[in-house]
């Protein structure tokens, strides 16, 4: 059974701003701000206020959901990484990200910056013969980087959100089978937020690991990074890798254009590099030990709402998708607050709805609507009569409706998510 949301504007603790925040560079974090959707702590950290709580939830739901598709299995690791399995893997000396810490009984920790040094040891205690492979895992959860420039606003933080997706394989052939199904469900969350027409599947160099690893890029000015699209294929190169790398990997051909980007999500065979040090190892059929391979597949999720709020936002404000909007439906009442307190009770069973019934004035209203960005507005007031006025945030017509009329298109809408 479905359930909805519903909640008073005047309930809110937290308030929108007329004004610019000073010392955000990128438009996302300045109108997550205005918004109301987060508030900054300090360079590179941030709160999310209750607005933004719940547009991350929905990025959560989606992603959740095609992780789990894919057959892979939530777990939730320490944040908290002994400094003995970073020294295995020598990332306590290499990682210049790493924050790092001691306790009281003089033991030291690294922050997890990424969790390869606890879920490789994790896996070796399942993980005993080829029928134990392959398998996926997956969590979501804090990660803290040590970031020396963390000026982007929540495009690039100290400390966020991250969906992190580990897979075990006995071969090469099994991991390449699994990055396929892997990449397959990124592109569905991308599509599913609304960012699929705007994101490139791009080469990225490998390091040590291999030749390539692949990123997700959402191209907008705002982008910390400059890739190269090819123009037959639609394939991106980092720009890193472009004076190697003078034909497309895509398609073979070389004319590119030059686009900003965003990274929203990268993957990553590792192949033995962290089964390596843990000695991870299973026996085959032929009751041989060999090493284990594995796959790493990252999603940033502040980040991935900082890109949703780029390349959706006008001169007003905010305009979500409705698949992470924090609510399918702001309603506004006009001078008619016993109609729109009946209409709020009809609508709080088939969507998410904020009634603003503050005290206000009705620009304020409608302002604070377009900045916060919901999908829907619905406004009651005395020149509606016994109709309901609906508009999209997206677009600029609005609707005249009957109660019958707006419940069952909004119950429809609600229900396509």
């Amino acid at each position: 059974m479905l359930s909805f949301t519903h909640m008073k504007f005047s309930h809110l603790f937290t308030k929108t701003s007329k004004s610019y925040p000073k010392d955000e560079q990128s438009i996302s974090s300045q109108l997550l701000i205005r918004a109301g959707f987060i508030d900054k702590v300090a360079a590179g950290v941030y709160t999310l206020l209750p607005l933004g709580f719940k547009t991350v939830s929905k990025i959560i739901s989606v992603i959740r959901n095609e992780m789990e598709s894919i057959g892979a299995q939530e777990i939730y690791m320490p944040g908290l990484v002994p400094k003995d399995n970073w020294e295995k893997t020598g990332r306590w000396s290499d990682l210049d990200v790493l924050f790092k810490l001691k306790g009281r009984d003089e033991k030291e920790y690294g922050l997890g910056a990424s969790h390869e040094e606890i879920v490789s040891p994790l896996a070796k205690k399942y993980t005993l013969s080829y029928k134990d492979l392959p398998f996926s895992t997956f969590q979501i959860q804090n990660k803290f980087r040590n970031e020396l420039r963390a000026k982007s606003g929540v495009l690039r933080t100290r400390e966020f959100l991250m969906k992190d997706l580990y897979s075990f394989h006995a071969d090469e052939a099994d991991l390449d089978e699994f990055y396929e199904k892997a990449t397959q469900a990124y592109w569905n969350i991308f599509e599913n937020l609304g960012l699929k027409d705007k994101t490139y599947f791009v080469y990225a160099s490998g390091g040590t690991f291999a030749k390539f690893s692949h990123e997700f890029q959402t191209a907008t000015e705002a982008g910390e990074d400059e890739i190269y699209v090819c123009k037959s294929c639609r394939t991106g190169l980092n720009r890193e890798i472009l004076e190697d790398e003078y034909k497309c990997p895509g398609c073979g051909k070389g004319e590119y254009e030059l686009k900003k980007a965003i990274e929203i999500g990268n993957i990553f065979k590792l192949k033995t590099k962290y089964s390596d040090p843990f000695d991870l190892k299973f026996i085959d059929k032929d009751d041989n030990s060999k090493p284990v391979m594995m796959g790493c597949y990252g999603i940033g999720i502040q980040r991935l709402m900082g890109a949703i709020a780029e390349v959706n936002h006008d001169e007003e404000g905010l305009i979500w998708p409705q698949s992470v909007a924090p609510f399918d439906v702001q309603l506004i009442s006009l001078g008619s607050d016993e109609k729109a307190e009946k209409i709020y009770k009809e609508l709080s069973q088939i969507c998410d709805v904020l009634y603003d019934d503050r005290e206000v004035s009705a620009g304020e209203k409608f302002a604070d609507c377009d900045l916060i960005g919901t999908h829907y507005r619905v406004v009651v007031s005395q020149k509606t009569g016994d109709k309901f006025e609906l508009k999209k945030r997206s677009e600029d017509k609005t609707e005249l409706m009957t109660e019958e009329e707006l419940l069952k298109k909004l119950n429809q809408t609600a229900r396509t998510l």
